[in-house]
């Protein structure tokens, strides 16, 4: 019997990256092995093509590339800390946790309180995984982590969402309260933001995503570079997908460093012991 989801604004975006992630995971040449989204998006009364428009191919397989390139940041802090925690912020219905668990990572879900309650009832937790309902703006959750055997942050389709300052002040908080710890984060450039903003990146059926309130330019990675705790920040590429555009054109942007986030970035914050 499938489960009836309703969700609205910002929390909606988490059955909208589902629906791709899982249309993606379908295809027998799949960059992304994922049966969890699979089962989930089987098992969601939801009208994901009147609301989303039909998913096509390429923005599939880009937010599946996008969720692999957060999955290697997970595997290779794994690899380093197999005890160590996983802060995945503003989570949604991501199921990263069945495709990068090593049988002793400590995972925490962090998002806002409709989220969980989606999250409880279709994913419900497993040994060593615990959710926190309250907002990544709110510190409290860093008081609810063992930060002994190392931490690493993931916030994947969430800072742009917020208010400039807000989303400095949850990179900035993360710095200061994890020390030797990191963040993994996606942002996009400021004319992508504007767009998004002014109403001009509507899906094919309609849908109307939340605007991208803060974007990420040469002066805020300044900015965050100059910020004591952190030690290190760096621009991630995707890895090479399928077909001309994801296969060849993509990765060939992302080699020349000038264009290297133009249209999206993915980045790494470690944060000084």
């Amino acid at each position: 019997m499938s489960m009836p989801v309703e969700l609205r604004g910002v929390p909606e975006t988490l059955v909208w990256t589902l629906y791709h992630r899982a249309t993606e995971a379908r295809r027998s040449d799949a960059v992304l092995h994922d049966p969890k989204a699979v089962e989930l998006l089987d098992a969601i009364d939801f009208p994901f093509e009147q609301r989303f428009g039909a998913a096509r191919a390429g923005l599939s397989q880009w937010q599946a590339l996008r969720a692999l390139t957060f999955d290697r940041q997970v595997e290779r802090f794994l690899a380093k800390h197999p005890d160590g925690t996983i802060v995945a912020l503003g989570e949604g219905l991501e199921t990263q946790f069945w495709r990068v668990d090593n049988g002793r990572v400590q995972w925490v879900t962090v998002d806002l309180p409709e989220a969980i309650d989606v999250r409880r009832r279709l994913l419900p937790a497993q040994e060593r995984q615990r959710v926190l309902a309250c907002s990544a703006l709110d510190p409290v959750w860093m008081d609810e982590i063992d930060k002994s055997r190392g931490v690493l942050v993931t916030a994947q389709g969430l800072l742009m969402y917020l208010e400039p300052a807000d989303a400095r002040q949850v990179i900035t908080t993360c710095a200061r309260r994890l020390p030797g710890g990191a963040l993994v984060f996606d942002a996009v450039p400021r004319w992508l933001s504007e767009r998004s903003r002014s109403g001009k990146l509507a899906a094919p059926g309609g849908y109307q995503p939340p605007p991208w309130n803060w974007w990420i330019d040469a002066g805020e990675k300044r900015a965050l570079r100059e910020d004591p705790h952190i030690a290190d920040l760096q621009t991630l590429r995707l890895p090479r997908g399928r077909g001309a555009l994801m296969g060849y054109i993509v990765p060939l942007f992302e080699s020349i460093p000038g264009l290297r986030g133009a249209f999206f970035s993915i980045m790494r914050a470690r944060f000084r012991p």
